[in-house]
C-alpha cells in the first residue's frame, strides 16, 4: 500500500503550488506547454554558455598566475576574438527572439466561436463570475460571487489559502473565452497551470482564450497587488469532460455532469 501511495504521489499532477517546489505546475494547455519547453530549451542553453565561460575563465586563472607568468603579456587589441564575442552574443537572443515571438502571437490569438464564454469581475477582494452564453429571456445572466474559504471552515483534503466557495465549472477539450474586468481598482486573473495571466482593468474588457486538454481542479490567484487582501483573491476552477446536460444554480455556481 505504501509503494502505491508513493507511486501515485510521483506520477501525481500538480495543479496547485506544493512546499519546496522547483519549477512550474503540470501544463493543462498547449500554452502552458510552450512556456514550459521555450523555458527549458533556454535554461539548456544557459548552461551551456555558464559551462563555457566559466571554463575560460578558470583556464585564464590557473595558466597566468602570477607564480606561473611573472611577466604578464602587454595584449592591448585583437582584432578576431573582439569580432567573435561580437557577433556570437548577437545571434543568441536572435534565435531565442524566434520562439518567443512565436508564442507571444499565439497567446493574443482569439477563438471565433468559442462554445463558452464567461466573464470574470475582480472585487476588492473576490470575483464574480457570469456565464454570459445562458441568459435568460429576462435578460438576467447567470452570474455568482467566489469568496476564498477561510481556515476554520476548511473540509478534509481542501488546500488551506486556495479554496473557494464557488468554483468556475467548464468542460474539457473544448474552446472558451474569458472577458476579464474590474469593478473597483486593478486586479488580475491568473491560473498558472493553463499558462494565463490577464490584467483585469476597471472600464475596460479584456479577453483571452483557453484550450484545456485534460480534467482537474486548476488553482489561480489575483496577480496585481490590489490592496489589504490581495493575497487571499483566488481562482480555483474545475474542469470536466462534458457538458451534457448542463445543470445551472444560481446559489452553488455552476455545476457540470456527464
Amino acid at each position: 500500500m505504501i509503494v502505491l501511495e508513493c507511486l501515485f504521489l510521483t506520477i501525481a499532477l500538480c495543479d496547485a503550488a506544493e512546499p519546496w517546489q522547483l519549477g512550474s505546475q503540470d501544463a493543462a494547455t498547449p500554452m502552458m506547454q510552450g512556456i514550459m519547453d521555450l523555458h527549458h530549451d533556454i535554461f539548456f542553453f544557459l548552461i551551456l554558455i555558464l559551462v563555457f565561460v566559466l571554463r575560460i575563465l578558470v583556464r585564464a586563472l590557473w595558466h597566468f598566475h602570477y607564480q606561473k607568468n611573472p611577466i604578464p603579456q602587454r595584449i592591448v587589441h585583437g582584432t578576431t576574438i573582439e569580432i567573435l564575442w561580437t557577433i556570437f552574443p548577437s545571434l543568441i537572443p536572435m534565435f531565442i527572439a524566434i520562439p518567443s515571438f512565436s508564442l507571444l502571437y499565439s497567446m493574443d490569438e482569439v477563438v471565433v466561436d468559442p462554445a463558452i464564454t464567461i466573464k470574470a469581475i475582480g472585487h476588492q477582494w473576490y470575483r464574480t463570475y457570469e456565464y454570459s452564453d445562458y441568459n435568460s429571456s429576462d435578460e438576467e445572466s447567470l452570474t455568482f460571487d467566489s469568496y476564498m474559504i477561510p481556515e476554520d471552515d476548511l473540509e478534509l483534503g481542501q488546500l488551506r489559502l486556495l479554496e473557494v466557495d464557488n468554483r468556475v465549472v467548464v468542460p474539457a477539450k473544448t474552446h472558451l473565452r474569458f472577458l476579464v474586468t474590474s469593478a473597483d481598482v486593478l486586479h488580475s486573473w491568473a491560473v498558472p497551470s493553463l499558462g494565463v495571466k490577464c490584467d483585469a482593468v476597471p472600464g475596460r474588457l479584456n479577453q483571452i482564450s483557453i484550450f484545456v486538454q485534460r480534467e482537474g481542479v486548476y488553482y489561480g490567484q489575483c496577480s496585481e497587488i490590489c490592496g489589504t487582501n490581495h493575497a487571499f483573491m483566488r481562482a480555483p476552477g474545475n474542469i470536466g469532460r462534458l457538458l451534457s446536460p448542463l445543470w445551472l444554480s444560481r446559489t452553488t455556481g455552476v455545476r457540470a455532469t456527464r
